[in-house]
């Protein structure tokens, strides 16, 4: 099992409460950065630490390099959040968030598309193959 699943499937609970307040609050139809920034700005007032953005270690077969990594928040070190803001979510995105995770070492993301009636419709839970094992 990879040692930061259990923090990260604790921390899922919270990410789609503070979610759902967000949602709750502005509603669909908002582009990806405004429902990004207020997810994280709720995040950090429930005391949970955020992260948008990182340089990464790229490794490709020989060579390594440090690269910037535009993610959208992580959570705690350990749970990866790719926020979308459209008509329906297509597998490139759900490949998207699991490269991300494979980059970052982090076990568990979640797939939140803002653009729909109910939020909880729009959540896709992604694990990184293996994590839970």
């Amino acid at each position: 099992m990879h040692p930061a699943f259990s923090r990260a499937q604790s921390l899922t609970k919270l990410v789609i409460g503070a979610a759902i307040e967000v949602h709750r609050d502005k509603g669909p139809g908002l582009i990806e950065s405004i429902c990004e920034w207020c997810l994280a700005c709720e995040l950090r007032s429930l005391g949970i630490q955020t992260t948008q953005q990182a340089k990464v270690e790229i490794q490709y077969k020989s060579q390594s390099r440090q690269k910037p990594l535009r993610f959208d928040l992580l959570v705690d070190n350990c749970l990866l959040i790719e926020i979308k803001a459209v008509d329906s979510i297509l597998p490139i995105h759900k490949a998207q968030l699991l490269s991300y995770m494979k980059l970052l070492d982090v076990p568990l993301g979640l797939l939140i598309n803002f653009n729909v009636l109910r939020l909880a419709d729009g959540i896709s839970r992604m694990i990184l193959k293996e994590a839970d094992r």
